[in-house]
């Protein structure tokens, strides 16, 4: 029997679904009963029905689903799989920026543990950012932990935000000297990128989106060749979607943990129940009410 059909039995037992982020390797997207960005698995992990949440994608997207659903069972197939930016960031010197800048209203990125959630005032994702800062009273935001998807924000608001010093390992390989080879290459593409690049890559882009935003923009595009500035795996859903365009990767835009997430440990997680997701109910209290005040405010691209 081949593994996905043993994945499909077994989910079928276990009243699980499968969520996979848009980055994880071509077979896990294929087997998933939804494929999104954060702000969309996470609308999708707070309305699942299933008893049971496979979720694909790394640690910080696990522990939101569980945040969301504390009465479910989330298992995350790989618990090395763990975000590097979201390593950057630690609950305790946040509450050290707090008390620096007591009026500031604090803003954590998604990509941040559920410790630094539960510090914060409003989660936000790469696709409301922008929208999310320019919700809130205060004049002053304490942005974490991406200092690009700060600066990309810092550009559409009058409030000053205060970055801290984390970034993307994947979104920060993307050079503008990349971007300008496959140009040379490929005149006819449009550039889109994340807002998580450098600021001097989304100064020459065509468009800055997230990653379902960057559906959105194809979708309404007359343009038939893109060059995709994000994790490689984003072609192969926009190439499913959109089978009559042309795609064009950066090279080295690889994140290497999502890659940890296999048909093998996602069948594993299914016959034993585990690794399971599990957090205190006192930080999933304090992490939700941010999360959820994101959801809330819905999509800005």
């Amino acid at each position: 029997m081949q593994l996905q059909e043993r994945i499909a039995e077994l989910k079928k037992e276990r009243n699980a679904v499968i969520l996979a982020h848009n980055y994880q390797l071509p077979e896990v997207q294929d087997i998933a009963d939804f494929v999104g960005d954060s702000l969309g698995l996470a609308k999708q992990a707070s309305t699942a029905e299933a008893d049971v949440i496979v979720f694909c994608g790394v640690d910080f997207m696990a522990e939101s689903a569980k945040i969301l659903n504390p009465q479910r069972i989330v298992l995350h197939p790989e618990t090395k799989a763990c975000c590097p930016m979201a390593a950057m960031c630690d609950p305790a010197s946040v509450r050290m920026l707090k008390k620096d800048f007591p009026r500031a209203d604090v803003v954590a990125y998604v990509n941040t543990s559920a410790e630094c959630k539960a510090e914060a005032d409003v989660c936000c994702t790469s696709a409301n950012a922008v929208k999310v800062v320019n919700s809130l009273e205060s004049d002053l935001v304490i942005f974490l932990p991406d200092e690009n998807l700060a600066s990309y924000v810092q550009r559409f608001t009058d409030k000053s935000i205060l970055p801290w010093p984390g970034h993307c390992p994947t979104h920060e390989s993307i050079t503008v000297e990349k971007i300008e080879k496959l140009k040379k290459e490929h005149p006819q593409a449009l550039v889109l990128v994340h807002p998580e690049c450098r600021p001097e890559v989304i100064d020459i882009a065509d468009g800055v989106r997230s990653t379902e935003g960057m559906l959105n923009f194809i979708r309404g595009s007359d343009k038939r060749e893109f060059i995709i500035g994000t994790e490689k795996e984003m072609i192969h859903r926009l190439s499913k979607e959109f089978p009559d365009r042309i795609f064009h990767e950066v090279p080295g835009a690889v994140c290497p943990t999502m890659k940890l997430i296999t048909l093998e440990n996602i069948l594993a997680a299914l016959e034993s129940m585990s690794p399971e997701v599990t957090l205190s109910p006192e930080l999933m209290d304090k992490a939700r009410a941010p999360l959820e005040r994101m959801m809330a405010l819905g999509r800005g691209d």
